[in-house]
C-alpha cells in the first residue's frame, strides 16, 4: 500500500492526517479510492455484517457478492442489496461490468451508482428492466441500462418505468436498445439529466402528469416515434423544463400527421419552457406544442426537420416563440387552429430560412413552404424569414382570422410574400413596416382559403381600401 510518510492510504484518510482534496491532487481520483478497502474500516474491526464501502461511501455490491455474470442469483443479490442499503439511507455502489436484470422494483429511497459507461445494467426479460411506483425518492447515476432490442411487457411499457415518484433523479447515465420507451415517467417531479438516450423504439422520455420535472442537457437520438415527451392526461399546470438538449434523427414509425416523429412534443400541459435546444432531423416537428396554454420556445435550434419546425395548436391560449433558428422544414413556425381555440401569442426575434413544398404525408391537401403562420390575438414582429417557396407570412385561413399584428419583419425569397384572409367574417388585421426582398407574385395578396383573390395590397391605399378589415401601412417591396 502506497506510504505517505509512516502512514498508509488508510492511516491519512481516517486520521486526516491530509485532506480528501489532497489525496486526489495526488492522483487518487474517486475510482481509484474506491478500490481501497481502507475506505471502510479494516474487516478485524467490523463485524461481519458491516456492508463494506466503496465509491462515495457507497456499500459496494462487488465486495457483497454481486458479480458481473452472475446472472439470476447476481440479480436477486442486488435487489436484496437495494432494499437493505435504502433502509440504512444509503447508496449502492456497482462496479463496472455487465449485469443481468429484468423487472427490479426499488424500494424507497433507492441510490444506485456507478461507474459511467462501465456499471451496465442490460434486460434479462419481463416487462421492464427496472422502476418503482409511489416512493419519494429515487436516484440513479453513472449507469448505462441496455434493452438489447427486446419486446417489453406492451406498448405502454418502458426501459424504465416510474410513477408517482416525488423526486426522481436519473443523471449522467445512459439508456439503450429499449423495444418500447426508454424513460416514461408518470406523476413524478425531479430531473432527467446529462444522460444519453438511444435507440428507444417508441420514445426517448414519455412524462405524464408531471409535478416541477426538468429534462436539461441530455441527448436522445434516433428514437423510433419521438424525443422528449411531456403529456397529461387532462389539460392543466404542468410547468415541466425541457433546456439545453440535443436531439438527432427522430422517427415516426407509426406515420401519421403529427401524432409521432416530434423532437420536443407538448400535449394538454401547460406552462411549459422549452428553451435552448439543438435539434436536427425530426421527422415531423422540432418542437410540437399541442393544446398547452403558456407555453415559451425560446432560443431553441431547429435544423431539417420534416415537417412545421414550430407548432403551437389546437386548444391553446398563450405562446411566447422567439429567438428561434429554423433552418430547413416543410413550415417554419405556425400558431393556429383558431377554429379549435388556438390563440394569443407573439412571434417575435425568430430566423425562419430554406423551407421546402413537399412534406412527409400528402393526404388532407397540405400547405407546405409557409414561413409564419398565425390566426388570432397574435403579434409576429421582428422576424427574418428567407427562401420560403410559398408564402413567406399567412396569416388566417377562411374566416379565422382575428386581431393579427404584422410589423418590422423581412421577407426574402418567397412566391408570395404575405398571403392575409379576406373571407367574410374574417378579423382585423394588422400589416406594417415589413420589408419584402424577392416576391414572386406579391408582397401581400388576399387569399380565399388557399387560393389568392386579389391583386397587390402591400401600397394600401385604394387597393386595399376595399377590405377595411385589414390596416396595410408602410410597408416596403424592394
Amino acid at each position: 500500500m502506497f506510504q505517505y510518510g509512516k502512514c498508509s492510504v488508510y492511516d491519512v484518510w481516517k486520521n486526516h492526517v491530509i485532506p480528501r482534496r489532497s489525496l486526489l491532487g495526488l492522483g487518487f481520483g474517486a475510482a481509484t479510492l474506491a478500490a481501497f478497502p481502507a475506505m471502510a474500516p479494516p474487516a478485524s474491526a467490523a463485524s461481519s455484517a458491516t456492508p463494506r464501502l466503496g465509491l462515495r461511501g457507497a456499500i459496494d455490491a462487488g465486495q457483497e457478492g454481486v458479480t458481473p455474470g452472475g446472472g439470476e442469483a447476481a440479480a436477486r443479490k442486488l435487489a436484496s442489496l437495494i432494499r437493505a442499503a435504502a433502509q440504512q439511507n444509503m447508496p449502492v455502489f456497482l462496479p463496472p461490468g455487465r449485469y443481468e436484470v429484468g423487472d427490479l422494483d426499488l424500494p424507497d429511497g433507492s441510490r444506485l451508482i456507478g461507474i459511467s459507461g462501465a456499471s451496465r445494467l442490460v434486460l434479462s426479460g419481463g416487462r421492464r428492466l427496472l422502476g418503482a411506483t409511489n416512493r419519494r425518492r429515487i436516484a440513479l447515476s453513472g449507469l448505462v441500462f441496455d434493452g438489447l432490442g427486446r419486446t417489453l411487457g406492451d406498448d405502454r411499457q418502458a426501459l424504465l418505468s416510474f410513477a408517482g415518484i416525488d423526486n426522481l433523479a436519473i443523471d449522467d447515465c445512459e439508456i439503450t436498445g429499449s423495444g418500447g420507451s426508454a424513460i416514461r415517467i408518470e406523476r413524478c417531479g425531479g430531473r432527467i439529466e446529462r444522460s444519453r438516450i438511444s435507440g428507444a423504439a417508441e420514445y426517448g422520455v414519455l412524462a405524464i402528469d408531471s409535478t416541477g420535472l426538468a429534462i436539461t442537457g441530455n441527448m436522445v437520438a434516433e428514437c423510433g416515434n419521438g424525443g422528449i415527451l411531456v403529456h397529461r392526461w387532462e389539460k392543466g399546470r404542468d410547468g415541466t423544463i425541457v433546456s439545453g438538449n440535443r436531439i438527432e434523427r427522430t422517427g415516426a414509425a407509426h406515420g401519421g400527421t403529427g401524432q409521432y416523429g416530434n423532437a420536443i412534443n407538448l400535449f394538454k400541459a401547460d406552462g411549459v419552457i422549452v428553451s435552448g435546444n439543438q435539434i436536427a432531423q425530426s421527422a415531423f416537428s422540432a418542437i410540437r406544442a399541442n393544446s398547452a396554454s403558456n407555453a415559451q420556445i425560446v432560443d431553441n435550434q431547429c435544423l431539417s426537420s420534416g415537417e412545421t419546425a414550430i407548432y403551437s395548436e389546437f386548444a391553446f391560449e398563450g405562446a411566447v416563440i422567439s429567438g428561434n433558428i429554423v433552418d430547413g422544414a416543410a413550415n417554419g413556425i405556425s400558431v393556429v387552429n383558431f377554429n379549435e381555440g388556438g390563440r394569443m401569442a407573439t412571434v417575435a426575434n425568430n430566423i425562419v430560412r430554406n423551407l421546402s413544398l413537399s412534406g412527409p404525408y400528402t393526404q388532407e391537401d397540405p400547405i407546405f413552404g409557409v414561413g409564419i403562420s398565425a390566426e388570432a390575438d397574435t403579434t409576429v414582429s421582428g422576424n427574418v424569414i428567407e427562401n420560403a417557396p410559398f408564402w413567406g407570412m399567412s396569416f388566417g385561413f377562411g374566416n379565422y382570422l382575428r386581431n393579427v399584428v404584422a410589423s418590422g419583419n423581412v421577407i426574402r425569397q418567397a412566391r408570395i410574400g404575405c398571403a392575409v384572409t379576406i373571407v367574410e367574417g374574417a378579423g382585423p388585421a394588422i400589416l406594417s413596416g415589413n420589408l419584402f426582398q424577392g416576391m414572386k407574385d406579391g408582397a401581400i395578396i388576399g387569399h380565399r382559403w388557399r387560393d389568392a383573390a386579389t391583386a397587390e395590397l402591400a401600397a394600401g391605399g385604394t387597393a386595399a381600401a376595399a377590405y377595411p378589415q385589414l390596416t396595410i401601412v408602410n410597408n416596403r417591396v424592394v
